[in-house]
């Protein structure tokens, strides 16, 4: 609106060529069948799929049920958010490209997201080669390792086990794939939506990046839980599971334990390819863009106890869409009304999710944790989840005050940022490393809570011991969980009002337009910490079972006692150590991945401002292509080596320790210092996890603060120090 017309005009000679499409081979097919035929299909897959479902349990058709309703509810989303308008040309032919939780700070055409698109379909190409490989060898590996007791009483051979897991694998593989898919896809359509409403109103802004983002959580955590739902449903009903002679329920989960390792192996890579992608454009644009430039199982209800955690996701994807649409535009459009604080809305919706998971985890407990053994267990464990449920909503407050620049430790470290970029540093890594204290403290009263809630839930096993410690943890894990959708919701948020900052910035909008849009970006650099700190604690919620779990398994299979690991042995004591230098290392390899590249980004876009100076006046079109390419097939090359570390690192140590084992007469010594690689491996990671989030949230929101006008606004040897603190 600015000399008197709507969208000035000015030179451009940006192409829009569209080539190659960017969906994979089975999207394309299935956008070919016709409407009504490709409604036919999905009735009748639903059907089969409700029938399974019927025949196993009233809880897996009530899970089914939920879960389908989720993906109607997603598709909604969906059309919601693609129904809002592009916007002007100059906005519609920028775009910038989002990948999972990742973002690449250098705005494109169309035809650059076509080709990132592209990037993304070589990605998963790689890692599902991958994939592959990693699928023959757990083939192998249960072909020809010797089986459990419980296997043995299960009545499940070893040939069986060895495929049902590696099928397990495969879809929990290829679930995560399509969650990463389908959720990128909306969302790089999303950006510029959010970019063409903040012409209108901060409000319908805010409204359309959380349902955009809102698709991809709701899609994410439905595929988790209908992938699960189904696994169980259909070996319960193919392995005839409770029939005489056939295995019990309880020995069901054993056999879905790959797909969660085929999800995460998935995630693993995606994140490392993506952020490797992404952070090196990152730190190529900001360096040069902006500083040069400017369970018991005599209980009679073993199946409640089993299923109990894909009921409480299945509340978790209800009260989260209802969290979702409690956040609505105005009625009133405009940029003359005051701009709210979208932080605090999107609390408020936070506040809805949080109430109602308190309620709906009260009511799974109440129905699937009843047991006459012990009448009262059920309310120890919905204690148990009120703990988990309050430890996430700390962890998020602590995320959120030490990285919005609304509270102290943010403004401080702005403030030294006046005094040069070292001391900028120096604040950023010494407010990350106090950032750990908290949390810590947190999760420790956590876990301490619902192992006592637990225990003292009034379940024994058979010879009197109480048995409900580790279920009172897991509960708890479940709790801080419930609301997972949501804060899912917030994580993505963040990167498409960044790049709807960009879209706004490189479209040159008016400055009340990139006002609106600075602070979505703002505070989704707030969500996207308190999301990752929200992740890092489930994670070390879990990790305490995790490792009980780890001890048991090693026990049934060799058949001796494992019940503790003993630190004072020195090999012990040695796969302790190396489990923390394996963080350090991973970090490092990431890191020097992210560097290296950023220095080549950082050197063609110094080469292309020299050959085309009439790039910062859009006289010339830069050569996008080059700088996609760079980063590409870095990270390509790089995400290999961290995964791979991750990956193998445990296996190779407890080979070369077993041997050793051996060879002294201890036979669990491999598995011992696995045990405490483990252990030291989790700890160091949390705390290291914490650290780089929190200080990467605070030193990006200190650049904001300094953005907003404070200590010299924009261009200021302040912003300059705030930048690099920020790379």
């Amino acid at each position: 609106m600015e000399n008197g017309r709507l969208y000035p005009e000015r030179p451009r000679t940006f192409s829009t060529v569209r080539t190659k499409s960017s969906l994979p081979p089975i999207f394309r097919v299935l956008m070919r069948i016709n409407p009504r035929a490709f409604i036919v299909l999905l009735l009748l897959v639903f059907s089969g799929v409700l029938y399974v479902g019927a025949s196993t349990s009233p809880i897996v058709l009530f899970v089914f049920c939920i879960c389908t309703l989720s993906l109607f509810f997603s598709l909604y989303l969906t059309k919601w958010v693609l129904a809002k308008d592009e916007g002007p040309p100059e906005m519609s032919e920028i775009y910038a490209v989002f990948f999972i939780g990742c973002l690449l700070d250098v705005q494109i055409s169309d035809a650059i997201r076509d080709g990132a698109e592209g990037f993304f379909r070589t990605q998963y190409g790689t890692i599902s080669k991958m994939a592959c490989i990693l699928a023959l060898v757990i083939l192998g590996i249960y072909l020809f390792r010797s089986t459990t007791p419980q296997q043995e009483a299960s009545g499940v051979g070893r040939t069986t086990s060895a495929y049902i897991t590696v099928a397990s694998f495969l879809l929990g593989a290829l679930c995560s794939g399509i969650a990463g898919f389908v959720g990128m896809w909306v969302s790089v359509r999303a950006n510029v939506r959010v970019s063409s409403a903040a012409r209108r109103s901060a409000r319908e802004a805010l409204q359309i990046a959380v349902r955009a983002g809102g698709f991809s959580a709701i899609v994410v955590v439905g595929m988790a839980v209908f992938g699960v739902a189904i696994l169980y449903a259909t070996f319960y009903v193919w392995l005839e599971v409770d029939s005489p002679g056939s295995m019990k329920v309880t020995d069901l989960p054993l056999l879905l334990v790959g797909y969660g390792f085929g999800a995460s192996f998935v995630a693993l890579f995606a994140q490392l390819g993506g952020g490797i992608y992404t952070k090196a454009a990152d730190v190529g644009a900001d360096l040069v863009g902006k500083v040069e430039q400017g369970i018991p199982e005599d209980d009679p209800h073993p199946s409640g106890f089993i299923l109990f955690p894909l009921v409480v996701h299945s509340f978790d994807l209800v009260i989260s869409s209802v969290g979702i649409l409690s956040i609505r535009g105005t009625r009133d459009s405009g940029l003359i009304s005051p701009i709210e604080d979208p932080m605090a809305i999107m609390q408020k919706g936070y506040s809805i999710t949080i109430l109602l998971a308190v309620l709906t985890f009260g009511v799974s407990t109440r129905w699937l944790l009843y047991t006459e053994q012990a009448p009262s267990a059920w309310l120890n464990f919905a204690l148990c989840g009120l703990v988990g449920i309050i430890t996430a909503y700390a962890f998020v407050w602590i995320s959120k005050y030490y990285t919005d620049y609304k509270h102290e430790p943010v403004r401080l470290l702005a403030l030294s940022s006046s005094t040069g970029h070292g001391t900028n540093i120096i604040a950023g890594v010494s407010l990350g490393l106090e950032s750990t204290a908290l949390p810590v403290l947190v999760i420790s009263i956590a876990i301490i809570s619902a192992f006592w809630l637990g225990h003292t839930s009034g379940l024994v096993d058979e010879s009197g011991n109480p048995t409900g410690g580790l279920f009172g943890t897991a509960v708890a894990t479940m709790g801080m969980l419930s609301t997972a959708a949501y804060v899912l919701t917030m994580d993505m948020f963040g990167p498409i009002a960044d790049n709807a900052g960009g879209i706004v910035e490189m479209s040159q909008q008016p400055e009340s337009v990139r006002e609106i849009t600075d602070i979505l970006d703002a505070v989704g650099n707030t969500t996207k910490a308190t999301t990752k700190g929200f992740a890092i604690g489930s994670a070390a919620l879990a990790s305490f079972l995790l490792f009980s779990a780890y001890m048991d398994e090693v026990a049934a299979f060799a058949q001796l006692p494992f019940k503790e690991v003993d630190i004072a042995i020195p090999e012990v004591f040695v796969g302790g150590l190396l489990g923390s230098m394996l963080i350090f290392l991973f970090s490092a390899w990431a890191c020097s991945a992210v560097g290296k590249t950023a220095q080549e980004v950082v050197n063609e876009v110094r080469r292309q401002f020299i050959e085309r100076p009439g790039i910062m006046d859009y006289n010339e079109k830069p050569d996008y292509g080059r700088c996609v390419a760079i980063v590409a097939s870095a990270s390509l090359r790089e995400m290999i080596r961290p995964g791979a570390l991750a990956i193998i690192s445990p296996m190779a140590v407890g080979i070369i320790f077993r041997m050793l084992g051996h060879a002294t007469g201890q036979p669990l010594l491999g598995a011992k210092v696995v045990a405490a690689m483990l252990m030291f491996a989790t700890v160091s990671g949390i705390l290291m996890a914490l650290f780089l989030n929190t200080a990467g949230g605070a030193w990006d929101n200190a650049k904001k603060y300094i953005e907003t006008g404070a200590l010299g606004g924009k261009g200021s040897e302040s912003h300059k120090a705030a930048v690099t603190g920020d790379t």
